[in-house]
């Protein structure tokens, strides 16, 4: 059983090192027609009037790190934790305590909107909650020994190492919400009031009533 183990556990470092040391980055496409799309690939042409935005949801981690101690600055280098969560999930809440019981640095993405909703398809295939991202692995649904063994792998210590005075970064939606504001010299301006058109005494001739009638 043990030898199986430390199979187990050599085949996830295999893994691991040969997706190599960058976190997994999410574009955010807008093509020609003003489709968006969400992708972990870069577009292969990006001069046919379509942008291009987003990052690595784990560079935040991995700059982190270097306030880290070596034992942990090394693995959350290469390998950076990412947790997308959703609310209202309960295996999210399990695989969060795992991390932060282990002492493992990571970065947390909430998926709330249907934008959020998309960009998690884009990176992962679908929209299963909780997902792990160990540097390149994908780990979807929560499974405290798959976690686990994939954690040992990318050499993340048992307990925490974390300092005394280490503060978690607040989860954030996987896509930035943008605040729309209007400039005011866009409002629109009420036009000034008109005078009401004055109305003529009842019995007067008018050329729309030449005969005064009152009715």
């Amino acid at each position: 059983m043990r030898q199986r183990t430390q199979l187990l556990a050599m085949a996830c470092a295999s893994v691991l090192l040969a997706a190599g040391v960058q976190a997994q980055s999410v574009y955010r496409i807008v093509g020609p027609d003003g489709r968006v799309s969400f992708t972990d690939r870069p577009p292969e042409n990006a001069a046919k009037g379509t942008r291009v935005e987003g990052g690595p949801p784990g560079a935040a981690a991995s700059s982190a790190a270097a306030a880290l101690p070596y034992q942990l600055r090394q693995p959350a280098t290469r390998f950076p934790v990412v947790l997308y969560t959703g609310a209202d999930c309960a295996p999210c809440v399990n695989g969060r305590n795992l991390l932060i019981n282990r002492g493992v640095p990571f970065t947390e993405r909430t998926i709330a909107s249907n934008e959020d909703i998309d960009a998690l398809k884009g990176i992962a295939g679908d929209a299963g909650l909780p997902l792990l991202t160990v540097g390149g692995q994908q780990l979807k649904g929560f499974s405290d020994t798959e976690w686990s063994q994939y954690l040992d792998a990318a050499g993340y210590p048992r307990t925490s190492e974390l300092p005394s005075g280490y503060q978690r970064p607040a989860a954030t939606p996987l896509v930035a919400r943008s605040n729309s504001v209007i400039p005011s010299n866009t409002v629109p301006k009420p036009e000034p009031a008109r005078p009401a058109a004055s109305t003529p005494p009842p019995g007067t001739r008018t050329p729309s009533n030449p005969a005064g009638i009152i009715f």
